[in-house]
């Protein structure tokens, strides 16, 4: 399959373009995004120079899998799946902040914990833990919302004294994170996993609606342990078994790669790249419990713009 690194479309009605780090996101007239979901793949805020097979299709997949299982509760943008690597959905001002919610004390969390720190982001984390220990109550730590660079923390109090977001709009979106995290666990728990930790993003439509944005519960948005054996390994101080990107982080950790200036991406070989494709692969059947059937069109950027050139003229005036 060839693995789609970038996009450069022309779609009818377009009148502008965003390419992120992962997603290439296209503005229809003044009220719709077509969002194409890209096989790049990003760590410590760096494209890496490969693409991976599939991944694509996996994040979008996995995000409109629990944009629809979640939608009765939190309302969100997407309207249509016109193709495995692209949603369409309504145009929303983002709130430049990500709301990071943690059930457990992993990845940045811990990193800033050894350090002998005990409170990130305004919220304060018990003495007493080892890593990947349960906090007693999840905590939401929230990162501003860089276009360029590196997200910074934030706590929600400089969010709400500085303006970013308003107090009215904050405590809602907190009420959904809070909200999504919880059904998210319920869904990974009935799969024998374990939501670790997870971010969402959230924006207003042209109607002044909060809505749920960009993806959710994703390889690339969240963590997860595996439920089974994950109190014997904690109590023999082991790694947790992980279906997340963290493996990949670590492996850049091991290649001396953490994003700093003046470091290179190690080489990453057909071996690295299939490895990487097939873990996306894995957590998605894990955690949706379907079978992950691909679309290996030789032509996907031909599938793609032929997909949604017939659904925009199918559904725009």
């Amino acid at each position: 399959m060839k693995a789609i690194l970038k996009t450069d479309f022309h779609f009818p009605g377009q009148s502008s373009v965003y390419h992120g780090k992962v997603r290439d996101v296209y503005t229809i007239g003044k009220d719709l995004l077509v969002m194409i979901v890209s096989d790049r793949i990003s760590a410590f805020d760096v494209i890496l120079p490969r693409p991976i097979p599939f991944k694509g299709q996996v994040l979008n997949r996995i995000a409109h899998h629990f944009m629809q299982a979640t939608s009765s509760s939190v309302p969100n943008w997407i309207i249509s799946m016109p193709d495995p690597n692209v949603t369409i959905g309504k145009k929303c001002n983002p709130f430049k902040v990500e709301m990071v919610i943690r059930g457990y004390l992993s990845g940045h969390a811990w990193r800033t914990y050894q350090t002998g720190k005990r409170e990130l982001c305004g919220v304060n984390m018990p003495d007493g833990l080892k890593e990947n220990d349960r906090f007693p109550d999840p905590i939401i730590t929230p990162t501003t919302k860089a276009n360029e660079g590196h997200d910074e923390d934030i706590s929600r109090e400089e969010i709400i004294s500085k303006g970013i977001v308003s107090e009215n709009d904050y405590l809602m979106i907190e009420k959904y994170t809070r909200a999504l995290f919880k059904k998210g666990s319920e869904m990974a728990a009935a799969r024998g996993l374990i939501l670790v930790d997870t971010k969402y993003e959230f924006g207003k439509d042209t109607d002044g609606n909060i809505l749920l944005i960009d993806e959710i519960h994703t390889p690339d948005s969240s963590r997860y342990f595996y439920a089974e054996g994950y109190e014997i390994r904690q109590q023999k101080g082991e790694p947790q078994k992980q279906l997340s990107k963290e493996f990949l982080r670590q492996w850049l950790m091991e290649n001396n790669f953490m994003g700093k200036e003046g470091e290179h991406v190690p080489e990453m070989t057909d071996e690295i790249v299939q490895m990487v494709s097939a873990r996306y692969i894995e957590l998605f059947e894990k955690i949706t419990g379907n079978t992950f059937i691909p679309d290996s069109s030789p032509d996907p950027l031909s599938r793609i713009e032929k997909n949604v050139t017939d659904w925009l003229l199918r559904n725009r005036k």
